[in-house]
């Protein structure tokens, strides 16, 4: 029987925006994630790193997405 851990259901989650954020011309790397805080952290490299839509990507699609689907993620930030 295979374990399922929160952090490969947020690699899950992430997998299935990262296309539409590569046909941009970026990428959305997992740091970390902090159990007791409920934060996930992210990279957003390539193009993504400099775009002046990337706040918005990350708070109103990736954050709203993991938020919705796992009840553990509380927020998510970029490093």
């Amino acid at each position: 029987m295979t374990t399922t851990t929160t952090w490969d259901r947020i690699e899950a989650v992430i997998d299935e925006v990262r296309p539409a954020v590569r046909a941009d011309g970026g990428d959305i790397e997992l740091v970390g994630f902090d159990e007791s805080e409920g934060r996930v952290e992210l990279r957003l490299v390539g193009a993504c790193h400099s775009c002046p839509y990337s706040l918005m990507t990350l708070k109103g699609g990736i954050e709203h997405r993991l938020r919705n689907l796992l009840p553990e993620v509380k927020t998510v930030v970029a490093l």
